[in-house]
């Protein structure tokens, strides 16, 4: 007879380590069934959710992103392991749900520094941070967090929409943020690239922008060799927004987009990136309010345990 122990690994799990098999309707839902925990010493990643969606331009909703990812995760959390890669992940990787954010939705001028001194705790700690959001927004205090550790990091960006427009003033928008990042000298714009692009900009601030038509025309392969090639050595910070998929794909977005990139050529482009020093990664603009059948926040979760995979072969290969 099962126990009540062996019902919620998030919360009864023995070790940290493996995936293992839990009822997909049911138990805790920490993402992919790893240990909740607010002591995140000693682990490799901690995921953490930011439920904000105050800077949105059309569709609320964002705000119930990290549940919503979490839920659509547990179909991915069993011992079948994450295909299509090789073995288990998390029998390489230590990694703990922290659970989320805690924001003020009262006091909007607090919230951006609220997340920044939320991630800077966490990286302080030791493990890189893997956050659900939330809108998009939620990117800029997570690069000040990051380039304070780190230094100016080359940005990875999947999205539709560049996110740079220039502003003359300070306001909280989901799409002038990368623009004040670059000012802040937070994103070092040379080894930086902005994938599945279809919106209009006239100012690509030195970032090297490869929009869907190109990924469409080129493929994957080529998409993976050009972001190798302009990212390099550097460190780098993944920012992945659900609208670079094609709405078909993801519909429960903010700001859909048509024309982008499919689920497998997005997968199969963040597959060939492990070359790339990611210290950090958001997933951002998960809407279940305009969602079908979990389809987005499916997407976003194995989007998310794609790149824990990522992180999962550069150890074993920095161990060899």
């Amino acid at each position: 007879m099962t126990q009540a122990k062996d019902i919620d690994l998030a919360l009864d799990r023995e070790g940290t380590h493996g995936l293992g098999a839990e009822l997909t309707f049911a138990g805790a839902l920490s993402f992919l069934r790893r240990p909740y925990t607010k002591d995140v010493r000693g682990f490799d990643v901690v995921v953490s959710g930011v439920p904000f969606d105050c800077a949105v331009t059309n569709r609320p909703g964002c705000r119930f992103g990290p549940r919503a990812i979490r839920a659509a995760s547990t179909t991915l959390a069993w011992s079948g392991g994450a295909w299509p890669h090789e073995g288990d992940p998390f029998e390489v990787l230590k990694v703990a749900d922290y659970g989320d954010c805690h924001i003020d939705v009262g006091a909007p001028a607090e919230i951006a520094h609220a997340i920044e001194t939320h991630a800077r705790n966490l990286i302080a700690a030791g493990p890189s941070l893997l956050t659900l959001g939330g809108d998009h927004f939620i990117s800029y205090p997570l690069l000040k967090a990051h380039a304070a550790k780190y230094g100016p990091l080359a940005l990875v960006q999947f999205d539709a929409h560049s996110d740079t427009w220039r502003e003359e003033g300070r306001r909280i928008d989901h799409g002038t943020m990368f623009f004040h990042a670059l000012e802040e000298g937070l994103i070092d714009p040379a080894h930086s690239v902005q994938v599945a692009i279809r919106s209009g900009n006239p100012e690509s601030h030195g970032m090297t922008i490869i929009d869907a038509n190109w990924v469409h025309e080129n493929g994957p392969a080529a998409t993976i060799a050009r972001i190798l090639e302009v990212v390099g050595d550097a460190r780098a910070y993944l920012s992945f927004d659900i609208d670079c998929l094609d709405p078909a794909f993801a519909p429960g977005t903010g700001t859909p987009v048509c024309g982008g990139l499919s689920s497998w050529q997005a997968r199969s482009i963040l597959q060939g990136l492990g070359d790339i020093d990611f210290v950090g990664m958001d997933l951002v603009e998960v809407s279940p309010p305009y969602d079908h059948a979990e389809i987005t926040a499916l997407a976003a979760a194995t989007i998310a345990l794609d790149y824990l995979t990522l992180l999962a072969r550069r150890k074993m290969r920095a161990a060899a």
